[in-house]
């Protein structure tokens, strides 16, 4: 079985470090491509880039990726540009840029920097026990079961035709942090809840660079709802993710100037943190 996000995030190299990718229709929403998504198939790229470069120390996973959101991505064909920064035992950076044509120009969408190493032989179990010994453990929220939440399905069909990313997850809101949905925002700047892809294809490292994007910007729940472009994202993958339902919190400290920061925290079906990220994006008008 190939699962959409699979088929969705594919690149077939080109040659001197290129990717050609097509980004699909299914994961607009407001006025771009979803930008998860994007860095999703940067990834890939990057991943496939190592593994032609540097196929013995095995940098397939990312553990930081930098964006910088230069203008909005649209469906259609792209090229993703590779470059190796350094290579060594356990991590490799790479400078990577998504483009896609217009008028007969390639026109930057996304620049990321990322490092790429291998999560299975980079974790270190004593540390996990040493940050839970000095109460640094991040600990998930404790949630209704997602039966009990709401569903991300159930939204209005206007919004869904401007976001049709929507059918792409299985989102359960969290009901106290998602009472915008009625028009009764808690303006606390917190919205949480489960989360799976639609097709329930297992998360990994890679899907992970999706989920701490998927859910709606925090602004709804101050009241500030549309479209709120990113500026800059950066992810943090900090394991591999167990099988099943994943927890994402996302909630924001200050909106100033025009621009606010989201972060976000993502927990596995285990209760294991396994990505943060923080991004800053303009606030809806």
């Amino acid at each position: 079985m190939t699962y959409e996000l699979d088929r969705d995030t594919a690149v077939t190299s080109l040659g001197d470090g290129r990717y050609a990718a097509e980004l699909a229709p299914g994961w607009v929403v407001g006025g771009g491509v979803n930008g998860g998504y994007v860095l999703a198939t940067l990834a890939n790229a990057v991943a496939a880039e190592l593994g032609a470069l540097v196929p013995e120390k095995q940098h397939v996973d990312p553990f930081s990726v930098t964006s910088h959101f230069v203008t909005p991505a649209s469906p259609g064909p792209a090229v993703v540009t590779c470059e190796l920064v350094r290579s060594g035992g356990r991590f490799s950076t790479v400078r990577a840029t998504l483009s896609q044509e217009v008028d007969g120009a390639l026109v930057p969408r996304i620049a990321t920097h990322s490092t790429f190493g291998n999560l299975d032989t980079a974790h270190d179990e004593r540390s996990d026990a040493e940050a839970a010994s000095l109460g640094l453990a991040l600990e998930p929220p404790v949630l209704p079961a997602p039966e009990d939440c709401l569903d991300s399905q159930d939204a209005p069909e206007d919004f869904k035709k401007i976001a049709p990313l929507l059918d792409r997850f299985g989102t359960r809101f969290d009901p106290p942090t998602a009472a915008w949905r009625d028009g009764n925002p808690s303006r606390r700047g917190l919205i949480q809840g489960w989360f799976k892809l639609a097709d329930d294809r297992p998360l990994d490292p890679i899907a992970l660079l999706v989920v701490v994007d998927a859910l709606p910007p925090v602004t709804f729940d101050l009241g500030m709802p549309g479209w709120a472009p990113t500026l800059e994202l950066t992810a943090h993958v900090r394991a591999r993710p167990a099988p099943g339902w994943a927890i994402v919190r996302h909630q924001t400290r200050t909106v100033a100037g025009g621009l606010f920061e989201e972060d976000c925290d993502v927990w596995d079906a285990g209760g294991r943190l396994v990505a943060q990220s923080r991004q800053l994006a303009l606030q809806p008008r």
